[in-house]
């Protein structure tokens, strides 16, 4: 008897050797055995995309994303391939394929594609022959058959993609921590395990630094209110779940602490304080594709400012040679580069109804006689850019402060 559709994801340390590839195995054959129907969405194994892109720089640094996007693609193939493998040889069928044979099909953003619509009919088609169907993540293929990449942690984004054109019972997210926590474990060992977590607060904790799932994943659940179950390969607790609204006492007010290391900040000097100045090195790192994030701009005494704003790392050598082309052009000062920051970031839909959390957060890092360079906030979340070297004791402080704790 079947009992509905599942989409399992697994992350590539679900899948790093031999041994957790089968275990997956054996956990999705176990579902089938249930009467679930399943697809299987997989990402590369262990460190496999980190050693391609460290390969790839070995031949050229300047590799053009089209070629990147074919090589990183590779990963999640011999993924999908080996835990078939490893279905068929406990007695259950399965059948893999990339995401361009699945119907994926994306726009022609190489490395940070865009899913435009999924076809999903060779799916369907497998699922009624009674079929386990493993799709490789993070990939699609333009409509000029170029293959494409979906960006770090895009494997999260086809679980979902999938889970909402297949109208699935359920999304599962397989991890190597058993759900979401107030914050990462690995700084702060009494972090504690959140049960249920809204789309809103997952999509800024993610945004912010929270590596459990990708930002734009969240952002698809959110929309089409898929909801998502965030849980560990290697145990059978029940992890997170996130969902559009969670019920809570009213007194708390931030949920979570995230820090995000992969950040620079780049300040423009003597900005000539006229209308336009800005505009113009925003508008020539937008048409690059640079995301620029924090913008702060001091307030012009002498009619020069000075404008300083973050960018993410991976991109930063990009952003400093557009960066300093414009200032010429604009007739602004020197561009400082300072690649040894971090961001601390504390989320939570309570605050919108408490005052004082940003003054409590400040009053934390001050006694801790940490310097705030740049600050930013939105309706849930309030971000401070500090020096790398105190982050994690930033982290630590505030997950103290506002009680976050294991009770």
């Amino acid at each position: 008897m079947r009992k509905g559709l599942v989409v399992q994801k697994f992350g590539g340390s679900s899948v790093a050797n031999v041994e957790r590839i089968q275990n997956v195995a054996r956990r999705v054959v176990s579902y089938r055995n249930k009467g679930y129907d399943l697809v299987v969405v997989v990402s590369a194994l262990g460190d496999t995309t980190d050693e391609l892109i460290e390969l790839a720089d070995k031949i050229n640094t300047g590799a053009s994303e089209r070629e990147m996007d074919m090589l990183l693609s590779t990963g999640e193939q011999i993924s999908v391939a080996l835990l078939a493998m490893a279905i068929h040889k406990l007695g259950r069928e399965a059948i893999s394929f990339t995401g361009a044979q699945v119907g994926i099909i994306t726009d022609t953003s190489h490395t940070r594609a865009r899913i435009i619509k999924i076809n999903t009919d060779k799916i369907k088609e497998e699922l009624a022959k009674g079929k386990i169907v493993i799709v490789a993540g993070f990939q699609g293929v333009t409509l000029n058959q170029d293959i494409t990449t979906l960006g770090r942690g895009g494997s999260d984004l086809t679980a979902v993609a999938l889970a909402k054109e297949l109208k699935a019972d359920e999304c599962e997210i397989y991890t190597d921590v058993e759900g979401v926590y107030t914050t990462d474990p690995r700084i702060e060992p009494r972090a504690r395990k959140i049960k249920e977590v809204t789309y809103d607060e997952m999509l800024e904790m993610a945004s912010l630094g929270a590596q459990v799932m990708q930002a734009r994943s969240i952002e698809v659940a959110k929309k089409f209110d898929v909801p998502i179950h965030v849980r560990s390969s290697f145990s059978d607790k029940t992890g997170t779940m996130i969902i559009k609204e969670v019920k809570r006492m009213e007194d708390v007010v931030v949920s979570g602490v995230t820090l995000n290391k992969n950040e620079a900040k780049i300040t423009v000097c003597d900005v000539p304080d006229r209308p336009g100045a800005a505009a113009k090195i925003f508008k020539e790192l937008s048409g690059s594709g640079i995301n620029v994030d924090m913008i702060v701009q001091n307030v012009s005494h002498t009619r020069k400012t000075d404008i300083s704003f973050t960018v993410p790392k991976a991109q930063f050598q990009k952003a400093i040679k557009i960066t300093r082309k414009a200032a010429r052009n604009i007739s602004a000062g020197e561009v400082i580069e300072d690649q040894d920051i971090g961001r601390v970031s504390i989320v939570g839909v309570g605050m919108k109804t408490h005052s004082g959390v940003a003054a409590k957060m400040f009053e934390v890092l001050a006694l801790n006689k940490i310097n705030i360079e740049m600050i930013s906030t939105s309706d849930i979340s309030i971000s401070c850019i500090i020096k790398k070297k105190f982050t994690e004791d930033a982290v630590r402080a505030l997950h103290e402060k506002f009680g976050l704790g294991k009770k």
